[in-house]
């Protein structure tokens, strides 16, 4: 059986070309992955936001979007 050894640094190398190649490739995969983390992190601070402040009714949130028209 015949061992093949691969310097670090080259591996390395390889690795980071084919990484960079993917994310070429691919980058409209790795925008809308990015953008699902931005809006998912956005989201669970809304929601943690939301727990510290006060009730509003729908009511209030109603005339309050009517008036952003």
């Amino acid at each position: 059986m015949r061992e093949t050894l691969i310097e670090e640094g080259r591996l390395r190398r390889l690795f980071k070309e084919a990484f960079v190649e993917t994310l070429e490739e691919r980058k409209d995969l790795f925008y809308n992955l990015f953008v699902e983390v931005i809006e998912d992190i956005a989201l669970v601070r809304a929601i943690q936001e939301g727990e510290n402040t006060e009730p509003v009714s729908r009511q209030e949130i109603f005339k309050l979007l009517e008036t952003q028209t």
